[in-house]
């Protein structure tokens, strides 16, 4: 039993809804989904640990609707078309409003993407939530890491660097008025996933990542995978910071915070010069705003360049579980 309720009638009373995809879904040992001929499967899985990726503050309206959003924001990066997800969510105890709440934020973006909760488990402990989702995409038009190409554009959706800003806020290592921080806080605790942008770019760009750990460390991804190089104009990804300019911050600490803050949840692409107006379309029939930032080049390696193209130090480190306290 978990406090008053047992597990079976936690999952029944907040977890359970009839299926709009699956044949099957909650309620039997395992569910059942079709894909339909000529697609496949794409499937990512991510974790959400209490004071590792969220503080026990956090409204948990907007901790159900993350928990969903960082793994749509996956399906996006591949140009999939989410269908499914599993939900795995260890519980301290069985708080009603709480749960309430957080299913309450989880089912209004998963109605949004009509995207059946169809399986997971519960079980008490420290919270932890795990959600696996399931998408469709049609054989050969995945978004992946390996495809760029000399030559090609690099851009970035939406605004970089508000959540991580508002994190160095919650630390007391950075300040900014009570406007700001509210509305860096809600980028950090309710990001937007790119599902519609990614469903545009199928047929247009060439790669693609979603930005979890901040953006030249995610870049690296598709870099290392497709063996080029890029060079990033780093005023253009300054100007995707919401707040840049109402933040009072330095220049230095707003480049620290749009290139290696993380947690933004947006898309880096890649696509070649004669998809610019191809982009555009997405971006607007999306409307989702992208930036254009760089461009993929042929030495292997990732140059920063500042005012008037001139080649800056690259000393930003990106986020990463097993070397970042």
């Amino acid at each position: 039993m978990l406090g008053f309720m047992g597990e079976f009638d936690l999952i029944e009373t907040y977890f359970k809804r009839p299926p709009r995809h699956a044949v099957l879904g909650v309620g039997d040992d395992c569910a059942l989904l079709s894909v339909k001929a000529g697609q496949q499967l794409a499937i990512s899985s991510d974790m959400l640990v209490e004071g590792r990726h969220f503080l026990s503050t956090v409204n948990p309206q907007h901790l159900g609707h993350k928990a969903l959003a960082v793994n749509l924001s996956d399906l996006a990066a591949c140009g999939a078309q989410p269908k499914a997800f599993l939900l795995s969510l260890a519980l301290p105890e069985v708080v009603p409003q709480w749960l309430s709440e957080f299913s309450k934020g989880l089912w209004a973006l998963a109605d949004l993407h009509q995207c059946d909760l169809i399986g997971g488990d519960t079980t008490r402990g420290p919270l932890n939530i795990c959600i696996t989702v399931l998408g469709e995409v049609p054989a050969q038009q995945a978004l992946l890491r390996h495809g760029a190409q000399v030559g090609d554009d690099i851009y970035v959706s939406g605004h970089l660097g508000d959540a991580r800003l508002a994190l160095e806020v919650f630390r007391g290592s950075l300040n900014v008025s009570q406007a700001v921080f509210e509305a860096v806080r809600l980028r950090m605790e309710k990001p937007t996933p790119r599902v519609a942008l990614g469903l545009a770019l199928r047929g247009h760009a060439h790669s693609a990542v979603d930005v979890s750990d901040g953006l030249l460390g995610d870049l690296q991804h598709i870099l290392k995978a497709s063996g080029v190089g890029a060079e990033i104009d780093t005023q253009q990804v300054l100007s995707t910071m919401a707040c840049a300019q109402s933040s009072g911050l330095s220049q230095d600490d707003l480049l620290r915070l749009t290139l290696a803050g993380g947690d933004d949840y947006e898309l880096v692409f890649t696509a070649p010069e004669n998809q610019r107006q191809a982009i555009a379309d997405a971006s607007l029939s999306s409307a989702t705003p992208v930036t254009r930032i760089g461009k993929i080049t042929t030495s292997p390696e990732l140059r920063l360049l500042g005012n008037n193209g001139q080649a800056m130090l690259n000393s930003y480190a990106s986020f990463d579980h097993f070397k970042t306290t």
